[in-house]
């Protein structure tokens, strides 16, 4: 009976050192700890509990009223059950937080005489799956927040057999907010077609099944007599074809179509009616174009629409799959899922990248500049481009400090700003570009929107016909313009203001009706010199390593990763590859040789690339460094300063470009 109670207290013990659950005993009202199972133990980072008061060896808990409830369990005989609830800890004093999110039970312990006399702790650790879910929430607002951003009329259309036989109807699953103000139809999901309009309903079918069958995306007008619009239309097949689903981009041209008939209407008449029909004419042409330009806005969507369809499939098919399989309890394989999901997210993003490039938000490569010296440079192209009708004068600055910003954007912003100044005086004028050092006190400053400090000011001021206070309210605003319709597009303001503000300064207007116009663009001053010209290294076609190059490549996705490290392997390059900042900076602190650092900015680990960058040249402070970034990782680049040595390569980047660069990077250390 003896060797079976211990065969039993074994196999207990067993079960409780392996469990995949915390476990803990606590005695007495003091809550001490008795025993504590492995997966305990690692919950708390391993410290030692054993003997000691939870208020001893926890003060994290007790911060966050865990004793608290202890205690009532204690007090009352009652069971407390928690459902994710959040548990942070320091494993160190001044150390990060640790945050972990708990389901656990706080279960009363009583003795023969039925007293309270401990409190068993049973629980697991769902960190995972409450991220898995927040992951999920974020994935699904960002599919809806792109689904219902876009301005033409999108919808996904699913197939099913009817009476007039197999795929013969199909029913609206999914709307944008937009369907309803181009196609005259509100509340489209959930109807079918023949339900719809039945007169029209076998040509629709006709046309969409065909996508539907072979794949082809087609794109035609056509007009909806059940609301008397005229749409222009995209349909593609949603893959796979099981899903037996068609998704359809389109925009209302009605007002085009019928500025077309009118137009023509007048061509075939004009001999008869010139005198009658000349204000009509003028009107109709006006609509006409003013649809066009419409029409031109609309197809910026709509040239993406395969490529963005394609990402919606992929983030619909992934969300409706992990809904499923929480509904049936089963988040083994959540994982796989979520990957699929963001991932389509992310290329999304670069979708919106490519938007973004559409009002000038592009990726910055900012690097020390004199402002002078950039200005002499331009300009013959200036005076070329306001013409002879206006004097050209610079007044550059003695002792002009150093600032740090992208130089291409800068010379953008200085071109509006003269041609804006030069469409200012029709009938000729001055134009004068200054530069000048500025100290800004606390009150200069917050009248700029700035913070205090040392700033650069680059002026352009102009003799012409100046602007209200209310033009001067939203002169930055994007699309904003006076002159005329098809003689500007009013982003370049909003350009020169976004750009400013994204170097970290500032761009303001002093103007005044009849007496001309000063716009100033305020940038921080830069602590040491301007950088010189680099003369890039003339390579070959195929830019190959010249020796034994080693090059550290560091991106936390494997595909990314390995087509990089593939591509530079060809090349003839060693390449030592780190999926983190810590194992890459292992590498660096080691006696590896390394020649260039290629790295993500944004990387798992606690370690950005900025950081491991940093961290890298206290050893190796020769290194050369390149930086992969997108366009939301840019704030860890654009809001610090690159050190020389150091440079950015934008994502999507081509591999051809990308080996060139590092061609350029690894014979510009060669030669250091």
């Amino acid at each position: 009976m003896q060797g079976e109670a211990r065969e039993i207290a074994s196999i207990l013990t067993q079960m409780f050192e392996q469990a995949p659950t915390f476990m803990a005993l606590l005695r007495g009202p003091e809550h001490r700890y008795e025993l504590a199972n492995p997966s305990y133990l690692r919950l708390i980072g391993n410290r030692d509990v054993i003997g000691r008061t939870v208020a001893e060896a926890l003060p994290d808990a007790v911060e966050q009223g865990f004793l608290a409830i202890l205690d009532e369990v204690y007090r009352t005989g009652e069971t407390y059950n928690a459902t994710g609830a959040l548990f942070a800890m320091q494993a160190e004093p001044g150390g990060p937080v640790d945050e972990h999110y708990l389901d656990f039970v706080f279960q009363p312990l009583r003795g023969p005489d039925g007293v309270v006399n401990g409190i068993f702790v049973e629980g697991a650790d769902v960190t995972e799956r409450r991220r898995a879910e927040q992951e999920r929430r974020e994935s699904e607002a960002l599919y809806k927040g792109l689904f219902d951003a876009i301005d033409e009329g999108f919808c996904v259309i699913e197939f099913f057999d009817g009476p007039h036989g197999p795929d013969s109807d199909y029913v609206h699953v999914s709307a944008n907010a937009a369907y309803a103000r181009h196609a005259g139809i509100p509340n489209v999901v959930g109807q079918k077609l023949r339900e719809m309009v039945p007169a029209e309903a076998d040509a629709w079918v006709a046309r969409y099944g065909a996508v539907l069958r072979t794949g082809e995306p087609i794109r035609f007008q056509q007009e909806l007599v059940a609301t008397g619009r005229y749409l222009e239309l995209a349909a593609i097949r949603i893959e796979p074809p099981s899903r037996r689903q068609v998704a359809v981009l389109f925009q209302d041209i009605t007002a085009r179509r019928q500025a077309e008939l009118a137009l023509a209407e007048l061509n075939a008449t004009l001999e008869h009616q010139v005198q009658e029909r000349t204000a009509e004419l003028v009107a109709t042409g006006e609509a006409l174009r003013q649809s066009q330009k419409m029409e031109a806005v609309g197809q910026l969507t709509g040239g993406i629409a395969h490529d963005f369809n394609n990402l919606l499939t992929g983030i619909i098919g992934s969300l409706e799959m992990m809904s499923t399989r929480l509904a049936q309890g089963r988040i083994a394989d959540l994982e796989r899922y979520i990957t699929g999901s963001m991932g389509a997210a992310r290329r999304a993003a670069g979708l919106t990248q490519r938007l973004l490039a559409f009002s000038r938000r592009q990726t910055l490569d900012p690097r020390p500049i004199n402002v002078n010296t950039l200005v002499n440079g331009m300009a013959d192209l200036i005076v070329r481009s306001v013409g002879p009708q206006i004097e050209v004068e610079t007044a550059g600055a003695a002792g002009l400090w150093t600032v740090h910003a992208d130089a291409g954007q800068l010379e953008n912003a200085l071109l509006n700003l003269c041609i804006n100044a030069r469409d200012a005086m029709p009938d000729g004028g001055k134009l004068t570009i200054e530069t000048s050092n500025r100290w800004m006190d606390e009150r200069t400053a917050r009248v700029r929107g700035l913070e205090p400090g040392q700033y650069v000011s680059l002026c352009v001021s102009d003799t012409g016909t100046g602007m209200t206070p209310e033009v001067v309210a939203r002169a930055f605003d994007p699309f904003f313009t006076t002159k005329p319709i098809g003689q500007g597009t009013g982003l370049g303001l909003s350009m020169v203001y976004g750009f400013a503000g994204q170097s970290g300064g500032a761009a303001r207007i002093y103007s005044e009706v009849g007496r001309g116009t000063m716009i100033c663009i305020y940038l921080p001053r830069q602590t040491g010199e301007a950088a010189e010209e680099e003369e890039l290294a003339v390579v070959a076609d195929t830019p190959r390593a010249e020796g034994s190059e080693t090059i550290l490549l560091v991106d936390d996705e494997p595909l990314i990763r390995m087509l990089a490290a593939e591509q530079l392997a060809e090349l003839g390059y060693a390449v030592i590859e780190a999926e983190d900042g810590p194992s890459a900076l292992k590498i660096l602190n080691s006696a590896n040789p390394i020649s260039l650092l290629i790295t993500d900015v944004g990387l798992p680990g606690g370690m950005n690339g900025r950081q491991l960058a940093d961290a890298a040249r206290v050893s190796r402070p020769g290194l050369e460094v390149l930086f992969i970034t997108g366009y939301a990782e840019n704030a860890v680049l654009n809001h610090g300063h690159l050190e020389p040595g150091m440079h950015v390569i934008t994502k999507p980047f081509q591999m051809d470009v990308f080996a060139r660069r590092v061609k350029d990077l690894v014979v510009k250390a060669g030669v250091a």
